[in-house]
């Protein structure tokens, strides 16, 4: 019953994402921007926002589609972590998977192997070599999860510098937006961990993002007054050092106490179990039960 009540719940908020960005894309898209099209899109907004509370993940792509890209295209990058390359052709599918295989974003990759076989689509790349960072300002602006950075730049770095200009000089205007910028995406991050461990927050994440922000800014005040420049081949290592210590110590641990790991075996072997339940007893013995494997 409880991997028959997760499917009506992604039945459901399927149905709901649906309805909603095709509401975005016939309707609300013919809408003047500015104020009028944000109240359009507004009920939209708190949909999109509600009803991943009954799933274990949450994502909020454009709901405002660009021009001439066709409806299933713009579900497609609304409702997953993937931007559409331009124009619209697509590498072959055993390309696509040794890419994945070879890269850090070899989830957020396969989350799109779809799209890229039936949609005939090619998406952009998620992550630029993020090993090959040379400080923790290259890691965080031009190489990390670049979807999700380009986001940010729209929605906060870029109206937050404007007002920093006019109020403290071009020279320091980047330091405000920069720390905002991570300390929003914190918050983002707790509102998604609360989603996966349904559990109080403990706040580990925010304050993850809240440091390296302090730790950007630091790097770009001393990259103005010291002249001196260490070689990649000393600050690249020094980086993923921080990254790795940092994240090993409030982005991974939340997960572990909580048992996350374990969660999602256990979830697996319940899935699958509800899958060959389908089958006649005959090619699925009803002995075999899959979910006793964790207990």
């Amino acid at each position: 019953m409880e991997v028959e009540s997760e499917l009506k719940s992604l039945i459901t908020v399927g149905l709901f994402t649906y309805v909603s960005l095709t509401y975005c894309y016939r309707i609300a898209a013919k809408i003047p921007k500015g104020l009028p099209r944000l109240l359009a899109l507004l009920p939209v907004m708190i949909i999109l926002f509600i009803i991943p509370i009954n799933l274990h993940s949450i994502y909020l792509g454009p709901l405002s589609p660009p021009k001439a890209v066709a409806l299933d295209v713009f579900i497609l990058t609304a409702c997953s972590p993937c931007k559409i390359k331009q124009p619209h052709h697509s590498k072959v599918p055993l390309d696509l998977i040794l890419e994945a295989a070879s890269k850090v974003d070899v989830l957020l990759t396969m989350v799109v192997i779809p799209a890229q076989v039936i949609l005939r689509v090619e998406h952009e790349p998620h992550f630029k070599s993020p090993h090959l960072a040379s400080s923790l300002q290259d890691f965080w602006g031009r190489r990390w999860n670049l979807r999700v950075l380009e986001t940010l730049r729209l929605v906060i770095y870029y109206p937050i510098r404007s007002v920093s200009i006019r109020i403290i000089g071009d020279r320091s205007s980047s330091l405000p937006p920069v720390f905002v910028t991570f300390a929003v995406s914190g918050l983002i991050h707790e509102l998604l961990y609360y989603s996966i461990l349904r559990a109080k927050p403990t706040w580990e994440i925010t304050w993850f993002f809240v440091l390296h922000g302090v730790l950007v800014d630091m790097e770009i005040i001393l990259k103005k007054k010291v002249k001196l420049r260490l070689h990649r081949a000393i600050t690249g290592p020094l980086a993923m050092a921080n990254l790795t210590l940092t994240s090993v110590c409030l982005v991974l641990a939340p997960l572990l106490r909580n048992r996350v790991d374990e969660r999602i075996i256990h979830e697996f072997y319940l899935f699958l179990d509800f899958f060959l339940s389908l089958f006649p007893s005959k090619v699925y013995p009803r002995s075999l039960k899959f979910q006793k494997v964790i207990k």
